[in-house]
């Protein structure tokens, strides 16, 4: 089987190619001839997911998750959307992590609700008390490969197995460790969720979602984001298409910088907690060391001296970009209770330990040794104006 770092160049291209073309081209269309075909949903239309672009990049993305299937969606929300909506009905009850993303959250415990649907939410890294959380109308079990903004690893490969062995669909967010680092479908997961406006593209200049897993699973997705409308357009698929094309690449730097910065963050004085997994001192190192191939590029801590703190520090930073996402080659920076989390009530931010001091990282692909310099020189200014 090819190596992952070959399925990123040349799994899912057309072939032939099309007119020659080396570069999947844009088909900038909204709609096809009819050709003679037999059902509605067999017409190429974008918004049914199915033109030249779509297709494509869903062999990709297949490939690269090893699954049977994958679709892309006009965003991440629009992918978990989809992919809940396909496994859960009124009446039903999910399982889902403490801690997860801020806008799923939301789906979970406010959309999800008002459609007859309940939640209970279950700690990722204690297998033994999940069965007290089922209840006869269970169907899914839901998880983050690396939480967000805490970066907490769950019992990844236990979740696979205790859905499997009740019944349940289980659903992982794999977008903060990237197939280069983690293949869920492997362990047993049956539906793998990216938001691939992060790693997946890595640019920072689109927004979409992957849903990738079972087949039966991702064409009931794929109905129920018809109706919903979260198609992506032609033109955001090349982009992806393109970008993902030096995934592996970019993961590399991601993961080496990230970790080499963790480090260093750990060890300053002015830094009370580093939340990384690469981390020896991290109490999921253990878990992700055996399940990742690397711990990804994303960090977040908390400075000594608060939210003031916080804030300083972020104004005397150069080079990272204050802005609210992540995965792109530029290093970005921000607050989680600010951005990722600002529609939890703080209350809710505080049970999940999301303070607002706290800062997210997302290590770009520059110069290892301009980013620590540049922090070297931030904190070294935040220590001066402590000590004034």
């Amino acid at each position: 089987m090819p190596s992952i770092d070959t399925k990123l160049i040349h799994a899912g291209e057309p072939k032939p190619r099309i007119r020659g073309a080396v570069a999947m081209p844009i088909f900038q269309t909204a709609m096809y001839e009819y050709g003679g075909e037999g059902a509605p949903d067999e017409l190429m239309y974008v918004r049914y997911n199915n033109t030249p672009n779509h297709a494509a990049l869903a062999h990709k993305l297949a490939a690269l998750e090893e699954t049977e299937a994958a679709l892309v969606t006009g965003s991440g929300m629009a992918a978990i959307s989809a992919a809940l909506l396909a496994v859960l009905r009124p009446g039903d009850h999910l399982l889902a992590q403490h801690g997860l993303y801020g806008g799923t959250f939301g789906l979970v415990t406010r959309e999800l609700p008002a459609l007859g649907i309940e939640v209970s939410f279950v700690d990722a890294a204690a297998p033994d008390t999940w069965a007290a959380a089922l209840r006869p109308n269970t169907r899914a079990f839901y998880v983050e490969a690396i939480s967000n903004p805490l970066m907490e690893v769950g019992a990844l490969d236990a979740v696979a197995g205790f859905a499997g062995a009740h019944g349940l669909v289980s659903l992982i967010d794999n977008t903060f460790t990237t197939p280069v680092n983690f293949r869920p479908a492997t362990l047993g997961f049956d539906l793998v969720l990216h938001s691939a406006t992060k790693y997946l593209n890595g640019h920072s200049d689109l927004v979409a979602g992957v849903v990738a897993g079972r087949a039966d699973l991702v064409e009931r997705a794929g109905a129920k984001l018809r109706h919903l409308g979260g198609a992506l357009d032609p033109h955001a698929c090349f982009l992806l298409h393109r970008g993902l094309k030096t995934l592996a690449l970019r993961m590399q730097r991601h993961n080496e910088s990230a970790l080499r910065l963790a480090r260093f963050l750990e060890a300053h004085p002015l830094i009370e907690r580093v939340h990384y997994p690469g981390l020896a001192s991290s109490p999921h190192h253990e878990r992700a060391s055996r399940l990742f191939a690397g711990f990804g590029g994303m960090i977040s801590f908390e400075p000594a001296g608060g939210l003031a703190a916080a804030d300083r520090l972020l104004q005397h930073l150069r080079l990272p970009v204050v802005a609210p996402s992540l995965g792109g080659v530029e290093t970005l920076v921000t607050r989680p209770a600010i951005t990722s989390h600002a529609g939890l009530t703080p209350e809710e931010r505080a049970r999940l330990g999301i303070h607002d001091h706290l800062i997210r990282l997302s290590v770009g692909i520059e110069g290892p040794d301009d980013l620590l310099a540049d922090f070297e020189q931030a904190l070294a200014a935040l220590e001066v104006e402590a000590a004034g």
